[in-house]
């Protein structure tokens, strides 16, 4: 029977997080500390530990089916994959970063400045775009520390919270894309390795979908049913159940819970009650 093969980070920021989500998958994952390919034994699937920089290539060779990869590091190798779903985590963003003493946060303060990168692809795309003649000091590693030994005018690197650039002395001023998480895809995928990714697709559309989503109940006065129902997005209709008190139901509803916080007062008015929410590990649909 045919494998899908899955590479993910064997360390970095995405590790933890993609490994995460292949269990919430329902998938038994070896956390793969000495090994660089490990079988599943519950869902046909391979999982290959790479070094992170590596994945593109792979994905393009058709070594590799699908990846868990930054979307930021697809677009700066050129490599030819296709992006099958955005994740949701590890979000960041490529940025320009100068000395927080420089007054000018124009682009006009890079025009012929140095400017360090481990992202000279998408830098230069940028400065093409903008029409500014720069020199790309391409190098690995702590790029923010560029400015402070003399190697660079500016930098170009990934900003997550920000703490890293300012506790070198630096200043975030141009976002050049964000990025997140994605599951990649190669193009060289048989149709029996298409219907595996399918299946592992509909998992990971099931927990992303209950990631930000809760489950709320509430009591409702029959007469209220109605314009309680109404202040409620959900997925289809509530489900009401009869309470022992008469004249009084259960409503159990699907919310967001960044929503919630905005109809809660909505809700009281119209005459709910004993509000309790819960969170919720899957949505199927």
């Amino acid at each position: 029977m045919s494998k899908l093969k899955i590479a993910i980070q064997k360390s970095g920021r995405l590790h933890q997080d993609s490994l995460k989500l292949l269990k919430d998958c329902g998938i038994n994952v070896s956390n793969g500390k000495d090994q660089l390919k490990v079988s599943v034994p519950n869902f046909p699937l391979e999982i290959l530990y790479l070094r992170n920089s590596d994945i593109p290539q792979y994905l393009e060779d058709g070594v590799a089916d699908v990846a868990i990869i930054g979307e930021n590091l697809l677009i700066e190798k050129k490599k030819k994959a296709s992006i099958t779903q955005k994740l949701g985590f590890s979000k960041c963003s490529v940025s320009l970063a100068i000395p927080k003493e420089v007054d000018d946060e124009s682009l006009n303060y890079l025009e012929g400045k140095k400017i360090a990168t481990s992202y000279p692809n998408t830098l230069q795309a940028f400065l093409d775009k903008n029409k500014i003649k720069a020199d790309i000091h391409v190098i690995s590693g702590s790029v923010e520390i560029a400015p402070n030994i003399g190697l660079a005018d500016a930098i170009c690197d990934i900003v997550s919270t920000g703490s890293t650039i300012f506790k070198n002395g630096l200043k975030e001023t141009q976002v050049i894309l964000k990025s997140e998480a994605v599951l990649a895809q190669s193009n060289k995928l048989n149709a029996d390795k298409q219907t595996i990714l399918d299946k592992l697709l509909f998992r990971i559309r099931a927990v992303l979908r209950a990631k930000n989503t809760q489950y709320i109940l509430m009591n409702v006065p029959n007469d209220k049913i109605e314009a309680v129902s109404a202040i409620l997005p959900v997925l289809k209709s509530p489900t009401i159940l009869p309470l022992v008190e008469e004249g009084w139901s259960s409503l159990h509803s699907v919310i967001e819970e960044d929503q919630f916080w905005n109809v809660i007062d909505e809700l009281k008015e119209a005459g709910a009650e004993g509000i309790l929410v819960v969170p919720i590990n899957k949505i199927v649909l």
